[in-house]
């Protein structure tokens, strides 16, 4: 998948309420799980023990954890698009947020979203209403589906 390049605030606008690029898959790694564990002190053993997720999980093997995937949506646009003038963006908040289906580990996930609203924020930003699913290779249903706000600064 390119990345959905635009020159600036005005062209980035035109692209509110249309569909994006689906993103490129990315593979969910043991590592990335216990990562995450040792940043957010969340050592649950459904995440972190393969042993005993192997044997006792109704998954047979480590599920990442739910914040885990909404925590790659920021990468996950950022590798999907980008603003040639903005200077600066930041995470704002989610509106709704839910997990239909467990990531396993060794799983492969992808963004498929749209921009739902872009409004004027201060007086050089914007505020961006994401429509994002995490999409799980093979699954029918997501891994997360979150309206994701962020700011981005010209």
């Amino acid at each position: 998948m390119a990345k959905l390049v635009v020159e600036n605030f005005s062209a980035f606008k035109e692209l509110e309420g249309k569909q994006l690029p689906d993103g490129d898959w990315m593979t969910v790694s043991q590592e990335m799980i216990n990562d995450f564990a040792k940043a957010t002190g969340d050592f649950q053993w459904i995440h972190v023990d393969v042993e005993k997720a192997t044997k006792h999980s109704p998954f047979k093997k480590p599920v990442a954890h739910g914040f885990m995937s909404i925590s790659l949506i920021s990468k996950m646009l950022e590798d999907l698009i980008q603003v040639k003038s903005a200077q600066m963006g930041v995470n704002y908040g989610l509106n709704k947020v839910r997990f239909p289906n467990p990531v396993l580990v060794d799983s492969r996930l992808r963004l498929v979203g749209s921009i739902l609203n872009i409004e004027n924020y201060g007086d050089t930003g914007l505020k961006i209403t994401w429509n994002c699913t995490v999409e799980i290779e093979g699954q029918s249903k997501p891994a997360c589906a979150a309206e994701f706000l962020s700011l981005m600064f010209e």
